[in-house]
């Protein structure tokens, strides 16, 4: 029973002439002819700060080639790509790009180290926001991490006598939120049975989608 017939083999992994011709047909013309189009195209359409034609063409590239894949059985590759390799895909350069913008928001002058109004109405939205993406996104580690870089390079800073400048002090009161948020998120959820039995490790930060099917959405 060990060995796999030939007609057995045949019917299990028939050619998806569909999908390879598709592919090709995109890689033909979305890659192979976007210097092509690009050349064809004039300059003179497409303003400096605007997208060129090679632009259009890579960027269809980017969004097509996802459906190709939905014509055959390849959900859980795409699950696993969206929900795993595309969230460190994401998450890693983000966080790192608002550390980056982060080393550079000091100043000297320590009356420059204030807020504006408009900055502290923010502050609110901002940290909520970054609370759902912790949460939700499942990326404590990775947030908790950026947060103690960022205070560890303000304490770095302030010896050189250099101190946060606005745009720095909003970010950083922005992540400070966030964990408060996400500290109480966690103790009120803390002995939740259901929600420890689907978050199992060590880390336990439950997200609130999966809150709100559990406890919520299955009420109705």
């Amino acid at each position: 029973h060990g060995s796999v017939s030939a007609d057995e083999a045949a019917r299990t992994a028939p050619f998806h002439l569909d999908l390879w011709f598709y592919f090709t047909l995109q890689n033909w013309v979305l890659d192979f002819g976007r210097p092509i189009a690009m050349l064809v195209f004039p300059l003179e359409w497409f303003p400096l700060n605007k997208p060129s034609v090679g632009d259009y063409f890579h960027m269809a590239y980017n969004v097509i080639t996802p459906f190709l894949l939905l014509k055959i059985d390849s959900f859980e590759l795409l699950y696993y790509y969206d929900e795993y390799l595309g969230h460190c895909m994401w998450y890693i350069p983000f966080f790192l790009i608002l550390f980056m913008y982060f080393s550079g928001c000091f100043t000297a002058s320590k009356a420059e180290s204030l807020m504006p109004g408009p900055a502290l109405l923010l502050v609110a939205p901002s940290g909520l926001y970054y609370w759902y993406l912790v949460t939700e996104g499942q990326i404590f580690i990775l947030f908790i991490f950026t947060f103690f870089a960022m205070l560890a390079l303000v304490l770095h800073q302030k010896r050189k006598r250099l101190f946060l400048d606005s745009n720095g002090l909003f970010l950083f009161s922005s992540f400070a939120l966030t964990l408060l948020l996400v500290a109480l998120w966690v103790a009120w959820l803390w002995n939740d049975p259901v929600l420890r039995k689907k978050y199992p490790g060590v880390i336990y930060v439950p997200e609130p989608w999966a809150f709100y099917t559990l406890h919520v959405s299955s009420r109705h």
